[in-house]
């Protein structure tokens, strides 16, 4: 039953402002946009933040202070992944000069602060289908926020029945369904049932999908709309196609590389190797020195292994993307836990035993022979594109391919292709980039399922990441090939802003311990609001910008 409790007299809450408040034992989420209220489950439904120390914007979406979740106050609606779930709404009403909100107990509870999903109706063979319909090649982020964007039915007024009624099917490698990849490098974790954000039968029954794992897509007739599986022992047929095969782990080209201990950490059972393998007194080795390695050495670190050494070609980790000074810093981090750095150098040979070449007992690197009990070979991934090439579709020089605005392959009719394969304009700076990074493919697939529900829109998300680095660091932008940084705060502290300059814009922003201010500046960069490198080095906080009254929307 529901209950009505006055949480908060209506003076304490101006135009632009969000504030949690109790609800009974519960809490609950108040955001004020002109003279409407709005009220909403407080908590964000991917790690739990408290969304009250987000950021409102004045367009209705709340961004979460940790990973960059979008949710519309108005509606509870998804707006951005990688949330899963969208927030539930109550009721709101002004009487006696306080704001009343009429919920149901249970649902202002954490543990309970995801709404049901709305679900357009579905069938195989809906009006103007042919049967077919959606087919997704591939198994992860991507494919998981295409489903949800192909079948969530709205709560917005314009897009009530915006929800894709016809088949799904997905073709996946994977044996098991999406999963919360981050949580591989993260944590270890690889028990898919800890991972999974829908089960089979969810997705079966409530989504209408067919996914099917454990296939290979060897080629695609464009000409018949076929997907063929397994070197052509079987086609199937669609309408859309979506192509989202993630990456594949690059393997050095060095003897040694297959040895059965050298691993690299993809898959669930990539992190179940490497967590029977990181064990006290082991010694590891580190080929890289790449977010996923870096995020793996941090997760280990306190495992009490004999050593940790990591071979990099950078001078410092992260020089590429975060620049000198912030990789500086976290380089004397992972010192200050015990790694030891190889820097500015390359492997040269894995040794493996003398008589038994599939196990590897050391790394040389510059005439050095660094031992180990396994190895972790991270040097990126490359766009699982071999079956398209086979197709004839042409590749860039990196095997990824070209998108446009809404994702479509270009020259091909009903194709998208989105993830790490895809080369697709970028929001603020206009130019092609293709983005390894699990949050990045998930708002690609939010945003093709809008376009094939019916709702074509051009992509303007920033691209928003985050990596476990002792200190959580955030990442908002496309800053590669930057010409300077501007660093705010204490870098040696882990306690900083950085904001990357190039053509004398700021083009990205990375952040530790200083919440919420990336997940301000993704919204600054989205409306063309950051704030320029002058007015930043004269003491401008991007947190001081208004974008979140009804006096700001005038000014987007």
């Amino acid at each position: 039953m529901a209950t009505t409790i006055a949480v908060l007299p209506e003076a304490e809450l101006q135009d632009g402002q969000m504030k949690e408040v109790d609800f009974g034992d519960g809490k609950v989420l108040l955001s004020r946009l002109g003279d409407k209220i709005h009220a909403t489950s407080a908590f964000c439904t991917h790690y739990g933040a408290p969304l009250a120390k987000g950021v409102l914007a004045a367009d209705g979406r709340v961004t979460c202070p940790w990973h960059g979740a979008c949710f519309n106050v108005c509606t509870g609606d998804i707006e951005d992944a990688p949330a899963p779930d969208a927030l539930h709404t109550f009721s709101v009403k002004i009487a006696d000069g306080h704001i009343q909100v009429t919920a149901h107990q249970a649902d202002t509870q954490k543990a309970n602060m995801a709404r049901p999903p709305k679900l357009a109706a579905h069938h195989h063979h809906g009006h103007g289908h042919t049967g077919h319909g959606v087919v997704i090649v591939g198994g992860g982020s991507a494919t998981f926020y295409t489903i949800e964007s192909l079948r969530e039915a709205s709560g917005k007024i314009r897009f009530v029945s915006n929800g894709y009624k016809g088949p799904i099917t997905v073709l996946t490698k994977e044996k098991h369904m999406p999963v919360d990849r981050t949580k591989l490098s993260k944590a270890l974790i690889s028990d898919p049932s800890k991972l999974e954000f829908r089960t089979a039968s969810v997705l079966k029954i409530q989504y209408g999908t067919n996914i099917r794992v454990g296939v290979t897509v060897t080629s695609i007739n464009f000409d018949a709309k076929h997907v063929i599986l397994e070197d052509g022992k079987e086609t199937v047929s669609y309408e859309k196609l979506v192509l989202a095969p993630g990456g594949i782990p690059r393997v050095l080209p060095i003897p040694g590389a297959s040895a059965h201990n050298v691993f690299t950490l993809r898959h669930l059972d990539d992190a179940k190797k490497i967590d029977a393998a990181a064990q006290e007194g082991k010694r590891m080795v580190v080929i890289g020195s790449s977010f996923i390695a870096m995020e793996l050495v941090a997760a280990v670190s306190k495992r009490k292994l004999a050593s940790i050494d990591v071979i990099g070609m950078e001078e410092v980790p992260f020089e590429n993307v975060l620049g000198k000074d912030v990789g500086a810093a976290l380089l004397k981090y992972h010192e200050s836990q015990g790694v030891k750095f190889h820097l500015k150098t390359k492997s040269e040979k894995i040794v493996t035993k003398e008589d038994n070449e599939t196990v590897a007992t050391g790394v040389i690197v510059n005439g050095e022979t660094l031992p180990c009990d396994f190895i972790l070979m991270a040097v990126g991934v490359a766009p699982a594109t071999k079956f398209l090439q086979t197709s004839g579709v042409p590749t860039e020089r990196d095997g990824g391919v070209r998108v446009d605005h809404h994702f479509k392959l270009a020259g091909y009719e009903d194709v998208y292709a989105v993830g790490d394969i895809a080369h697709y304009p970028q929001h603020v700076t206009g130019e092609l980039r293709r983005i390894e990074h699990w949050n990045v493919a998930g708002n690609h697939g939010r945003a093709v399922g809008k376009t094939i529900a019916g709702h074509p829109q051009p992509f303007t998300k920033v691209p928003y990441f985050w990596s476990a680095q002792g200190q959580n660091i955030r990442y908002c932008g496309s800053g590669m090939g930057f010409e300077e940084v501007f660093i705010s705060g204490d870098v040696e502290q882990l306690k900083f802003v950085a904001y990357y300059i190039k053509s004398g814009k700021v083009v990205a922003v990375a952040s530790m311990q200083r919440d919420p201010v990336v997940s301000v500046c993704s919204e600054l960069l989205r409306f063309g609001l950051m704030p320029s490198p002058e007015e930043l080095r004269a003491g401008v906080d991007p947190c001081s910008v208004d974008i979140s009254t009804v006096a700001s929307v005038k000014k987007l």
